[in-house]
């Protein structure tokens, strides 16, 4: 497949090299930064633009990987073109390409991105949307050729597995930053915690989130928290200890109550 890609952040990046290596053709990579267009587009084979009117009408499919503020802005300024539109946010609706195309969709790849590391795109599960059966098969078998985990999702169910996502992902790493913080003041290097965090995540792969959850909130135990608040010298910190302690203590509760 022919294809040319908006964008050269994190998703674009690592989303055209691993369709590169799938043996897809990436014609051109677009992006406002000259440089960052010129080394993703070395990587792939492509031609580096930054100039909207220069894209090709050729590609079989135009994915849009730019942050989601400027997304509406980037459609605005495309040129006329053949070929399928997607996005890959998890929050957007399909429909912002609406008025400038009949086909159209999503292709949002449920992962974190860095530009230091090399994710399996085939344990990446994908989630398509299409403005039709065909666009929905193309873009389905698409995804095939880079994973193995494919599912076809509508906008609404989307936009809250991306809510989930953050909570997942983008919350509990910024818990990893707090607990970094907190420690390195001591002196104490994160790496004791890495244990603990893989045991942590590796859990949740055999049971519940709520059946994993141990600590102080889980029991109740109101001294050791007390203990804890007193340690924390940032008030924005100690109401985020004091917030999760106590959503950990209803979400048991319900639990109990449920079973």
């Amino acid at each position: 497949m022919k294809i040319t890609v908006i964008g050269s952040g994190n998703v674009a990046t690592h989303l055209a090299r691993a369709l590169f290596e799938a043996g897809h053709t990436i014609l051109q990579i677009w992006s406002r930064s000259p440089g960052h267009a010129s080394d993703l587009a070395r990587r792939v084979g492509a031609a580096p633009l930054t100039d909207t009117g220069k894209i090709s009408p050729d590609a079989d499919l135009y994915i849009f990987s730019v942050k989601d503020d400027a997304l509406p802005e980037v459609i605005g300024r495309m040129p006329e073109t053949g070929g399928v539109w997607v996005h890959t946010a998890g929050s957007l609706s399909m429909e912002l390409f609406a008025s400038r195309k009949a086909d159209y969709g999503v292709f949002y790849p449920l992962q974190t991105f860095s530009r230091n590391r090399e994710p399996s795109f085939e344990a990446i599960p994908l989630f398509i949307e299409g403005s039709n059966p065909e666009t929905g098969a193309m873009l389905e078998e698409l995804a095939a050729s880079l994973s193995r985990c494919v599912y076809r999702m509508p906008g609404e169910k989307r936009m809250r597995l991306h809510l989930a996502a953050v909570f997942a992902c983008n919350f509990v790493n910024h818990l990893y930053a707090l607990s970094a913080e907190i420690i390195e003041k001591e002196d104490i290097p994160f790496e004791v915690l890495l244990p603990l965090i893989g045991e942590t995540a590796a859990k949740v792969t055999d049971m519940a989130p709520v059946a994993a959850q141990t600590g102080p909130a889980i029991r109740g135990d109101e001294s050791v928290m007390r203990k804890h608040l007193t340690l924390i010298g940032d008030a924005r910190t100690r109401e985020i200890y004091r917030l999760l302690s106590e959503s950990i203590a209803e979400l048991t509760k319900r639990n109990l109550l449920l079973t």
